[in-house]
């Protein structure tokens, strides 16, 4: 049999299957001390506040801050880990990120991802999907919120 053949598992929803009011939730992930080590490492995101636990505190923060680019990085992973975009997203068009609370090492983050515009692209079979994607912690506090838009397969 040729691998071709056989279905994936995991597919991606194509844009025609993505209408506005589409909403779902994504799984939680809780940023570790480790995570935030080696993201501040990996970035040269070497500010004080995130490394320095004293220093945020006397800065009125209740411990050590995640940086506000680490957590939108968890929250595409989290997105993309549900499957919705596997072999459909084809690029990330533009975004607008809102930081609304800190995140502190040891928070748990999700996100819930609402569809608010749809459109066939301007050419291909190809369409172009714009969501609000809220960043929530494990008190249901809403510490983030983007609205990506998506280059998206459409149906073959």
């Amino acid at each position: 049999m040729n691998i071709d053949e056989i279905p994936e598992l995991i597919h991606g929803r194509y844009w025609q299957d993505m209408p506005v009011g589409f909403t779902f939730r994504t799984a939680g992930r809780t940023i570790t001390e480790t995570d935030l080590v080696n993201f501040i490492s990996l970035t040269g995101a070497t500010e004080p506040m995130f490394y320095d636990e004293r220093f945020a505190r006397d800065h009125g923060y209740a411990g050590r801050l995640v940086p506000g680019m680490q957590t939108f990085c968890y929250a595409e992973g989290l997105v993309i880990q549900t499957g919705s975009i596997h072999g459909t997203g084809l690029a990330h068009l533009h975004c607008e990120i809102d930081i609304k609370a800190p995140v502190y090492v040891g928070d748990t983050i999700s996100v819930v991802v609402e569809v608010t515009e749809q459109r066939a692209a301007s050419k291909g079979d190809r369409g172009v999907i714009t969501s609000r994607n809220t960043v929530h912690n494990q008190r249901q506090e809403i510490v983030m919120s983007y609205q990506p838009v998506r280059l998206t397969k459409g149906r073959p």
